[in-house]
């Protein structure tokens, strides 16, 4: 099982679909129903064994949450902050790309 390459908090794009998000969430390798893993086309499938990311996402028309493949991310770097509305709600502020993770557990 190989280390994620990117971490809770790190703002990221899609390597094929215009849409980024805030990562929240990281699982070792796929954890979602075979269903999901059939409705995405063959030519694109990723692997299960690879992380996989819970992304807080948006694109140009709405913010919803997905469940991406590491080998379909790639770092946002445009540094524009992401607007899904449950963002401030679980991170602190944006810098070069990461949002700080907040405890709030602990307040």
């Amino acid at each position: 099982m190989k280390a994620a390459k990117f971490a809770i908090g790190q703002v990221v794009k899609h390597r094929v679909y215009s849409f980024r998000g805030v990562i929240y969430d990281v699982d070792p390798e796929f954890s979602n129903t075979e269903e999901w893993w059939l409705a995405i086309p063959e030519d694109i499938r990723p692997i299960k064994e690879q992380p996989y990311y819970h992304l807080l996402a948006e694109n140009d028309e709405i913010s919803y949450e997905a469940y991406v493949s590491e080998q379909n991310l790639l770092i946002d770097d445009s540094g524009l902050p992401v607007s899904h509305p449950e963002v401030p709600l679980m991170f602190g502020e944006l810098c070069d790309g990461h949002y700080q993770v907040v405890d709030y557990q602990s307040h």
